[in-house]
């Protein structure tokens, strides 16, 4: 799955028109490279998403192509 689709989905970032952004301002770091809006994220890659100042560090547990809100944080674990 593309990583701004998953960012999406996972809801790390609620839209995917701000996740397309953030990659291409190289806000998005996939096991500490720099990711584009068209990587391929894969189960227990390490995302990490660059907020201003703060940082989100998440592991990949689950990718699945659409979710409820609920269901949304058993995809990742906070790192």
């Amino acid at each position: 799955m593309r990583i701004d689709k998953y960012l999406k989905v996972s809801r790390l970032i609620k839209r995917r028109t701000v996740a397309n952004e953030a990659c291409d301002a190289g806000r998005i770091l996939i096991n500490g490279k720099v990711a584009k809006a068209s990587t391929e994220v894969k189960k227990g890659d390490i995302i990490e998403i660059g907020f201003g100042e703060k940082a989100v560090k998440a592991e990949v547990t689950d990718i699945l192509d659409s979710t409820k809100k609920e269901a949304a944080k058993e995809m990742y674990r906070l790192l």
